[in-house]
């Protein structure tokens, strides 16, 4: 019997996606640096190919200050977990990195990718436009990131499969499947609260998607979720990863000056004109999301005042 669209559609998408499937558990940075590397790659890219990423650009893009031992704990330890792949054919194990190079005072890092990850990321890449790049590093919960890929993956056809509670605790590394750490958040309570609402939120006010889900019973028992997906108007600007770092860092500064309500299009030139204002705006943005400036009625005029441009 042949199948219609939208089963052919869920059969590409079980198909296409083994990362976003594969049972790994990354922090919330080093989701950061997965998602600033599939904004970097490109179809054409050679095997050798480094990566350069500036920990200012992350910076900047997820709101988060990062420290060089930081990152450099974070890509150790990305480079010593493996994803586990899995299909009825076969069961692999990759690593991500070949090298990661930090270069001293320079600011940035060079990764190179394992040959064999490579083509998964190519594969994940294609369920992200660059906005809903952007839209996953603005997420600060690591389990909001992985449920926002595997809503993207279903995003055109409106709900994900039913996902096994176990399969999904597992996914999520919440559970060991050797059973040697100590299961996570084994109360349905706990893994509402700390899991399923957090992302739930996170993703409805921060990306181009709004889901809701639903638990599964079988008895008293909880047995599987359910996640519901539509697209939603995004609230920003989609960042341009194709751009050039001062193309991406000039629209990065009129999605601020945006936010602050500074509209008027001579005073946004004289902003973005001089590299001296630009810096003090991502300053004064990152000081205004951390609570170290604290400006509830007219950020935007108190910006202007500390500039001398008002």
């Amino acid at each position: 019997m042949p199948q219609d669209s939208t089963q052919l559609k869920e059969l590409a998408i079980r198909q296409h996606n083994a990362i976003t499937t594969a049972r790994y558990d990354y922090s919330a940075c080093q989701l950061d640096i997965l998602f600033y590397v599939l904004s970097k790659l490109k179809k054409d890219d050679g095997p050798d190919t480094q990566y350069c990423i500036y920990v200012k650009d992350i910076e900047n893009l997820t709101g988060r200050s990062w420290n060089y031992q930081q990152l450099r704990e974070a890509t150790a330890d990305m480079g010593s977990r493996m994803f586990e792949v899995e299909n009825a054919q076969v069961y692999k194990q990759i690593w991500m990195f070949q090298k990661v190079e930090y270069i001293k005072g320079k600011g940035y890092l060079e990764i190179e990718l394992s040959r064999h990850i490579r083509p998964y990321l190519y594969e994940l890449k294609d369920n992200f436009t660059s906005y809903q790049l952007h839209s996953a590093l603005k997420l600060t919960s690591k389990y909001a990131k992985r449920i926002y890929q595997l809503a993207s993956q279903w995003k055109d056809i409106g709900e994900t499969k039913a996902y096994d509670l176990e399969d999904f605790k597992l996914m999520l590394k919440l559970k060991d499947p050797a059973g040697k750490e100590p299961e996570q958040f084994q109360n349905i309570s706990q893994l509402k609260a700390r899991v399923l609402d957090i992302a739930v939120r996170q993703i409805n006010e921060h990306t181009d998607l709004q889901i809701d889900y639903q638990l599964q019973k079988r008895g008293r028992a909880f047995t599987g979720v359910r996640f519901y997906v539509r697209k939603q108007q995004p609230q920003q600007l989609p960042i341009l990863f194709t751009d050039t770092q001062d193309d991406t860092r000039t629209q990065l500064a009129r999605q601020h000056l945006d936010s602050l309500g500074i509209a008027q299009a001579e005073l946004m030139q004289q902003i973005l004109n001089e590299p001296r204002l630009v810096d003090e705006l991502f300053k004064f943005m990152y000081k205004l999301k951390t609570d170290k400036v604290k400006a509830d009625r007219n950020p935007g005029g108190l910006f202007l005042k500390m500039q001398g441009l008002r």
